[in-house]
């Protein structure tokens, strides 16, 4: 299969779940639709983040093999679906609440505060998707990367904050796999390092 290929499969599974979200809304006469499909947008939107991280971990453990190369052609079209769901979803909740004084008055609750800093940091790093923007930024494209941990940071708190802190076992579910990944790609960076200290003969 060529990479083109792979890169329609791609995007066409990960279409899946927007068809069948309008063929619900198309079908359903539940007069609260909108607020129905708030929550499933945003929870592929953090699924996606979390396996758009965990591409570089993954890449590592598996290095020199084809799947490696895989991960990283993917990596950014993972992340431009995640800004994508992270969109629907926004856009769903502001559809869902009718009028900027509703929105403006629950912007204090950290559940809501830490979705849209989440979505803050989101728009630069889609803007910065583009072969054009990744050019013309030079050196700059990688720290602004770097901010996407800082989205997933956010993702995290504003899903577990959701119901109070009663029920954030559905977030650290989620995000206990990139965890263990992160620990994982810090440990080997640094046993790589101290393994090419001492090839040098520099004490570790």
């Amino acid at each position: 299969m060529s990479r083109t290929t792979q890169t329609y499969a791609l995007w066409a599974i990960l279409s899946l779940p927007p068809l069948l979200w309008m063929w619900q809304a198309a079908t359903s006469d539940n007069p609260r639709i909108l607020h129905i499909l708030v929550h499933p947008t945003g929870e592929w939107s953090a699924r996606l983040l979390i396996v758009t991280l965990m591409v570089t971990p993954l890449a590592m453990m598996f290095h020199g093999r084809a799947i490696a190369g895989w991960l990283r052609r993917s990596r950014r079209h993972l992340g431009v679906a995640a800004f994508a769901y992270a969109a629907l979803h926004t856009a769903f909740y502001l559809m869902d609440k009718g009028s900027a004084a509703r929105v403006l008055s629950e912007l204090p609750r950290t559940y809501i505060w830490t979705g849209w800093a989440a979505f803050a940091i989101f728009l630069p790093l889609a803007a910065a998707s583009m072969d054009l923007a990744v050019r013309r930024m030079g050196a700059w494209w990688k720290p602004l990367q770097r901010l996407t941990y800082a989205a997933s940071v956010l993702t995290l708190v504003h899903w577990a904050a959701l119901h109070d802190w009663g029920h954030p076992g559905a977030a650290l579910v989620h995000f206990a796999p990139l965890l263990a990944l992160e620990i994982w790609r810090v440990a080997n960076i640094r046993a790589r390092r101290r393994d090419r200290m001492t090839a040098d003969g520099v004490p570790g």
